[in-house]
C-alpha cells in the first residue's frame, strides 16, 4: 500500500529519517523546507514521489492553509500528516524574553495547530487519515532549563488528546510521538538559548549547556530507527495514542507515572475531601 506523507522539517534530523525511510518503501512524501536549495535536492531524491514545499511554520494560518492546499495537490491527495518541525530553548523561565517564547509557541505549538486544521476537512472528506505528532520526553515531564519547551510539547499533548477524543467517530487516528534523546542537530546547530542570563541561574546555564555539550553527537538514539518506530505505529490495527522513543524516553515515563502513582496515595484522602458529602461515590 503506497502512502501519501506531509512530513514538516525534512531538511534533517528526525524528519528526514522519516522521509527517507517513506520514500525508499515507495510512498510519497511531501516535504517542507525553508530553503530554496534544499527543496530543489528534496525534489530530486525520488523524482515523481518526493515533492517540496516552501514552508516556515511560523507565517500563520493562511499562508499555512495555502501550503497544505499545494501539498494535496502536488501529492494527489495525503494520508498521513507528521508535524516535525520544531527546535528547543534553553533557558530558565525567569530568562526568556516576549519575543523568544513567542516564537518558541509559534514553532512548536501553533504551527502543528494550524496544519492540522488546515488538513482535517481534506482527512474527513476522504473518511481516512493519521496525525502523527512529534512532541518529547520533555512534552511528558517538565525540565529545569527547558521550560518554555516544555510548555509549547505540553501544549502540543494537551491538542493531541483533544483530538483523539474528538476525530475517533471519523477514524482518524492521532499519535504522540515522545523522542528522547536521538543524535540529530537538536542539542547542537538546531537548539537556541535565550539571550538573557541572569546570574541567579548561572549554575543552571552552566549545566545545561555542558549536558547538551556533552550530549551533541552522542545520543544513545537512532533516527534511522526512530522513523521505523513511527512506520510500525502508522500501519498498526491499533494505532498508539503516545508512543515514547528510546531507552531514556521509556524510563522518564514510568519515573513520572510511579511518582505521580505515590503523590496520589499520599494526597488522596485531601484530594477527595472537596466533594459535598452527599456527592461522594
Amino acid at each position: 500500500m503506497t502512502r501519501h506523507w506531509l512530513i514538516t522539517g525534512v531538511s534533517g534530523g528526525l524528519g528526514r529519517a522519516l522521509a527517507e525511510a517513506a520514500l525508499g518503501r515507495g510512498d510519497v512524501v511531501v516535504g517542507t523546507l525553508r530553503d530554496e536549495a534544499q527543496a530543489a535536492s528534496f525534489e530530486q531524491r525520488a523524482p515523481g514521489r518526493s515533492f517540496a514545499v516552501l514552508l516556515d511554520v511560523t507565517d500563520g494560518p493562511q499562508i499555512v492553509s495555502q501550503r497544505a492546499s499545494e501539498a494535496v495537490r502536488r501529492a494527489g491527495h495525503l494520508d498521513i500528516l507528521v508535524n516535525n518541525a520544531g527546535y528547543g530553548l534553553l533557558g530558565a523561565v525567569e530568562e526568556v524574553s516576549e519575543e523568544e517564547l513567542r516564537h518558541q509557541m509559534e514553532t512548536n505549538f501553533f504551527g502543528p495547530l494550524h496544519l492540522i486544521r488546515a488538513l482535517l476537512p481534506h482527512f474527513r472528506e476522504r473518511g481516512d487519515g493519521h496525525i502523527v505528532n512529534v512532541s518529547s520526553i520533555a512534552g511528558f515531564s517538565g525540565q529545569a532549563g527547558l521550560g518554555l519547551y516544555n510548555a509549547s510539547k505540553f501544549a502540543l499533548e494537551g491538542l493531541s488528546e483533544a483530538l483523539q477524543h474528538e476525530l475517533r467517530s471519523f477514524g482518524i487516528p492521532v499519535t504522540l510521538i515522545e523522542p528522547g534523546a536521538f543524535r540529530t542537530d537538536w542539542a547542537g546547530k538546531g537548539l537556541r538559548r535565550a539571550a538573557e542570563r541572569l546570574s541567579v541561574y548561572a549554575a543552571l546555564a552552566e549545566a545545561g549547556d555542558s549536558t547538551m555539550s556533552r550530549l551533541d553527537g552522542e545520543q544513545q538514539g537512532d533516527p534511522g530507527r526512530a522513523a521505523a518506530a513511527i512506520i510500525a505505529a502508522v500501519e498498526s490495527a491499533a494505532p498508539p495514542r503516545r508512543l515514547p522513543l528510546g531507552s531514556d524516553a521509556v524510563a522518564a515515563v514510568r519515573n513520572k507515572l510511579e511518582g505521580m502513582e505515590r503523590e496520589l496515595k499520599d494526597w488522596q484522602g485531601v484530594a477527595l475531601s472537596t466533594d459535598y458529602p452527599d456527592r461522594r461515590d
